[in-house]
């Protein structure tokens, strides 16, 4: 790795939206410069996960070294391929820590997307130099220039840097490598400073403990090297370096510049934080500044199947955790579901996809429950101030939702929210994000037909079908992306489930008052479909305080007692019927109704079955 001097380096990230070619212009890269062979399997190689290859979109920022040679000199070339969906943003802002500049790549048949959008401001504020590669110009429906010039309004970057390039075909692909040897400055290190080295990524090996993918901004780290964790102030002794090409190579030694892994004995999982920052002993440095860290935008409980798999998954979710830092995970315990865990996730594709993990690779199966949003509520006497000792709170779990006579305010999540849609669907989709709360911000035309409209949403409208709804209104083609707006106030109130008036604490849920109807009548409906009928009538009712505002009845089951009066006198059967009619009503005062848990998973599952 000596061979490579700083001046021969380059750092870059692949980023885009969703499908546009990234993964497949990462597998044309490994081949031009020969690290991997040229056949018919190659097909996004750096997705590494089952989830990935099922679903067909990237997860996880994958990072591989390139060996390049132009003009007589050989370049070492460090790509990292990054995930394209909102709900990964933040693998992205961290991959863009480790480079010098990125490729954005445009679909040349759809454009510019939302996400491509949000990318490239990732990309602006961290400073890196962006070239514009328009991909699948062998479409027959693409349309390079007209692309050309939306990149040219939108991100104000001249049409003629614009490398227009078929990935799938290899068409032109050359161009990107020659770009980015020009166009990207190599990194701004030293190496004879002391060993500055930043974790930006880690996974959990069972045999080998944590390996963790580093960056280095100074100095030089070898196999056998002492090096000190700036975040748990441990020393540990580094067992491996080596490059991603792109699986482990292992090399004497990495310098700075260069973008490689180190395994170092870390054998906890809460040892290797991302954000972190490795030094040698007798040679301190300033820690980087590391990553904000990821802020979670929806809640979920998590609770294990059978309560004796209770500590498998526990090491199961650190494990999964430690490879995915972007989730929070709180203790938490329900009546009837047991002891489980608060888990925060940036969106709703992300709890699927750790769900779908949790399951392919350590073989766990847990019970979801609804995802929710955290809300916020301003206390009002100072003595319930002191009690909790600061005076906004945060509810993670809506059972904690304070009372109404507590509170001066209640606030909910807001957030951003960028839809790029062609034109002819605009009337739809501004009926949809007004059914949502939703207040228009901004709307401009990015070429002749498609639109980009701002609108800042209440997070808690857009959590669970949001996304599917703008798709099948739009057919398919508007496109969206959201960022954190911080809180509004919001007039928000707790809903409480009663069975024959009992409250059931599982299902209390916060909702907004407009909203309140609706939602409880939809609980109410599913809970009548799972609970299982008892020999007394069961009133299932939603209550904001003590107003009811929804009921279903579960009809009770009954003997006919009227099988043996044939004929006779009418008060003969009055009187079986009125007896009959007393004792269901004892029954229904002494009666208990205990919710069986199958129907519990019914009513919290996150879809409702249709």
């Amino acid at each position: 790795m000596s061979r490579f001097s700083v001046e021969n380096i380059r750092n870059f990230s692949i980023i885009a939206h969703v499908d546009h070619g990234k993964s497949t212009l990462a597998d044309r890269l490994l081949e031009l410069t020969g690290t991997i062979d040229k056949t018919k399997n190659n097909k996004q190689v750096l997705d590494k996960l089952q989830v990935e290859r099922e679903r067909g979109i990237t997860v996880k920022a994958q990072t591989a070294s390139l060996f390049y040679n132009c003009e007589g000199k050989q370049y070492l070339l460090n790509l990292i391929d990054t995930p394209g969906h909102v709900d990964f943003s933040y693998e992205v802002s961290r991959s863009l820590s480790a480079c010098q500049g990125v490729l954005l790549v445009v679909d040349a048949n759809e454009g510019i997307q939302a996400q491509t959008v949000a990318n490239f401001f990732l990309a602006f504020e961290a400073q890196l130099s962006v070239i514009p590669v328009i991909n699948k110009i062998d479409l027959k429906n693409a349309d390079p220039a007209r692309v050309e010039k939306q990149i040219e309004k939108v991100f104000d970057i001249p049409s003629d840097e614009c490398i227009k390039i078929s990935a799938k075909l290899g068409t032109n692909v050359e161009r990107v490598l020659q770009a980015v040897i020009e166009r990207i400055p190599p990194p701004k290190v030293h190496r004879k400073n002391p060993l500055k080295a930043l974790v930006f990524d880690s996974t959990f090996d069972q045999y080998r403990g944590v390996i963790a993918n580093v960056a280095l901004f100074d100095g030089v780290v070898s196999k056998g090297d002492k090096i000190i964790s700036a975040h748990t102030k441990k020393t540990y002794e580094v067992n491996e370096v080596g490059v991603l090409n792109p699986n482990e190579q292992p090399t004497h030694k990495l310098y700075a510049g260069q973008v490689g892994y180190l395994i170092a004995g870390m054998k906890d999982v809460t040892e290797a934080q991302i954000g972190d920052t490795l030094y040698l002993p007798k040679q301190p440095v300033e820690p980087l500044p590391g990553f904000k860290s990821a802020k979670p935008m929806v809640f979920a409980g998590m609770y294990p199947i059978d309560q004796s798999e209770y500590n498998n998954l526990k090491s199961a979710v650190e494990k999964l955790t430690i490879n995915d830092s972007s989730v929070t995970v709180h203790r938490d315990s329900s009546l009837a579901l047991g002891a489980g865990w608060r888990l925060g996730f940036l969106g709703l594709l992300h709890m699927e996809v750790f769900n779908q993990r949790l399951e392919q690779e350590y073989n766990a199966s847990v019970i979801l429950t609804t995802p929710t949003v955290p809300y916020k509520a301003v206390l009002s006497s100072a003595k319930l101030i002191k009690e909790y000792r600061e005076k906004e709170i945060t509810i993670i779990n809506p059972a904690q939702f304070p009372d109404k006579s507590k509170v001066t305010e209640y606030l909910e999540p807001v957030i951003l929210g960028t839809i790029i849609t062609p034109d002819e669907y605009t009337g739809k989709v501004m009926m949809l994000c007004q059914a949502r709360r939703a207040v228009q911000k901004n709307m401009m035309y990015i070429d002749q037909n498609r639109v980009m409209l701002k609108y800042l949403f209440p997070l808690n409208e857009i959590v669970v079908d949001f996304y599917d709804s703008l798709k099948s209104l739009s057919s398919g083609y508007a496109s969206f992306d959201y960022e954190d707006a911080g809180y509004q106030t919001a007039d928000l109130v707790k809903m409480d489930i009663l069975l024959n008036g009992n409250l059931v604490e599982e299902l209390v849920t916060i909702v907004h008052k407009d909203k309140a109807h609706t939602v409880g009548k939809a609980i109410c409906e599913r809970l009548k479909d799972s609970l299982p009928r008892q020999l007394f009538e069961i009133a299932i009712q939603a209550a904001i305080g003590s107003k009811i505002i929804a009921r279903e009845t579960v009809k009770a089951y009954r003997k006919n007692v009227l099988a043996k009066c044939y004929g006779g006198d009418i008060t003969r059967k009055m009187k079986l019927l009125k007896r009959q009619a007393e004792g269901k009503k004892k029954l229904r005062k002494i009666g208990n109704i205990e919710v069986p848990k199958d129907a519990f998973i019914k009513v919290l599952r996150t879809q409702p079955d249709k």
